[in-house]
């Protein structure tokens, strides 16, 4: 069989012959040839999970500045303080012991049951929150949570008012970065099971996720509902969530004006269940420049310390969510990250034949394999993680709480990264190599008689 075959691609002309497969593959790439090809058998939307596959730019030329001889390391057995509040003007603000919580990521549409109880469990493990996403509630879930983020979505479920008095923290979501601010319709055949009677759907009917909150929506409408939120919960943080986008200060505008308490925002690498390719990979802004570019502008605004900053979207390690907080953010949300870690070894039951995420998809082939106890631990244990490192971090700059790590505890070996994060570049001395973010630098009042 080796002769054979290696006779064939040895002697067949080019365009018979197998090499030409590989020419193909490198021209295109091959998750772009499979995708054209599921474009070409079903005629239909793809629906891609799990976010974009560009290469963005990311946090990975920024680093840390160690403290070792000029300035001592924090002692091992020195207590370190992680703990965030979110929505710090509003009447029952949010406080999480972590910088970081849950993603929404629905019940019904998105994920198990199960696995959206295991990752309940973990956050009420390490003291942080959970986001409902906009799928169906489950009692035992916002009952049982310590900290509930009821995501208030375009769809007509999960809007009840004893659903929202119960939540700790109500976010508007606008849009998600890997689906910007577009809605869905799930047909009977896609959505069934438990999570249709969560949602209230009849066995017939489809669940409608619209583009809007309202029919011809105004600014009026969207601050009345602010308020709305704001009277019924009692007072817990309301905040926006939006996709980044190229005018994203125009929407930081937009959401202040509604009086929000938060704005949680959610980069070009964001991940969903399902989204067409071209709005993944061709909308949208990088996270890092997102973070940026918020962070600036609320300090412009003089809203920094008012409005709760969450970012999002292709963040993995704890160093990714410590630079993202020393640049500004309040808080991170994990997604993509947690499908893993609560899956871990129950994995094994999908692969190799399936994707491993058949395992916690709330249609996959291997839901009911899914154990919850099991899952909880994993996604415990990752957590409990990602708080050491990030302890560790803090002491080996010599601090002892979060709210000290800022950009000046950080460099960056990349020219343009340095000059819009406003950090020092790392061929220069540290006083020589720091820079101003463009935007932050004043402009030089201009004489009119020289200027005629």
């Amino acid at each position: 069989m080796t002769k054979k075959y290696g006779s064939i691609i040895m002697s067949d002309k080019y365009q018979e012959n197998l090499i030409e497969m590989l020419a193909g593959f490198k021209h295109m790439g091959i998750q772009t040839t499979f995708e054209n090809n599921l474009r070409s058998e079903f005629g239909k939307i793809l629906h891609r999970p799990l976010g974009s596959t560009r290469q963005w730019p990311h946090f990975e030329s920024i680093t840390f500045i160690p403290a070792q001889a000029a300035k001592f390391p924090t002692d091992h057995d020195v207590a370190v303080d992680i703990s965030v509040t979110i929505g710090p003007k509003a009447k029952k603000p949010l406080e999480i012991n972590a910088p970081f919580m849950i993603s929404g990521m629905a019940y019904g549409i998105a994920l198990a049951k199960n696995v959206r109880l295991a990752l309940m469990d973990a956050a009420n493990n390490v003291g942080i929150a959970i986001n409902s996403g906009e799928g169906g509630i489950l009692d035992e879930e916002i009952d049982s949570a310590d900290k509930y983020i009821l995501q208030f979505g375009k769809a007509r479920w999960s809007k009840d008012e004893k659903l929202l008095k119960k939540a700790d923290m109500i976010e508007i979501k606008f849009g998600q970065g890997a689906l910007l601010g577009m809605g869905d319709v799930i047909i009977p055949r896609d959505l069934q099971g438990h999570a249709r009677k969560v949602m209230g759907l009849e066995d017939d009917e489809d669940a409608v996720i619209h583009n809007n909150f309202f029919e011809n929506q105004t600014m009026k409408d969207l601050k009345d509902l602010v308020q709305e939120l704001r009277r019924i919960s009692g007072g817990v943080p309301i905040g926006a969530k939006v996709g980044a986008g190229g005018k994203i200060e125009d929407d930081i505008d937009t959401l202040l004006e509604l009086d929000v308490d938060f704005i949680a925002i959610d980069g070009g690498q964001a991940a969903t269940y399902g989204a067409a390719p071209i709005l993944t990979d061709d909308f949208g802004i990088p996270t890092l420049h997102a973070l940026i570019r918020a962070v600036n502008h609320l300090e412009k605004l003089n809203k920094k310390s008012e409005i709760s900053l969450i970012i999002s979207g292709g963040m993995f390690t704890p160093g990714e969510y410590l630079k993202a907080i020393a640049l500004g953010a309040d808080a991170v949300y994990l997604g993509s990250v947690l499908l893993f870690t609560v899956a871990h070894k129950q994995v094994l039951d999908a692969v190799p034949f399936e994707p491993p995420t058949q395992v916690v998809w709330s249609d996959g082939k291997y839901k009911d394999k899914f154990v919850r106890e099991e899952g909880a631990k994993n996604a415990t244990n990752y957590l409990k993680s990602t708080i050491e490192e990030l302890e560790v971090a803090i002491r080996a700059m010599g601090k002892k709480k979060l709210s000290d790590v800022t950009k000046k505890d950080l460099v960056s070996y990349e020219k343009n990264t340095a000059e819009a994060a406003g950090v020092p570049f790392t061929t220069l001395p540290y006083s020589e190599g720091k820079v101003s973010h463009p935007s932050l630098k004043k402009e030089k009042k201009k004489d009119p008689l020289i200027e005629l």
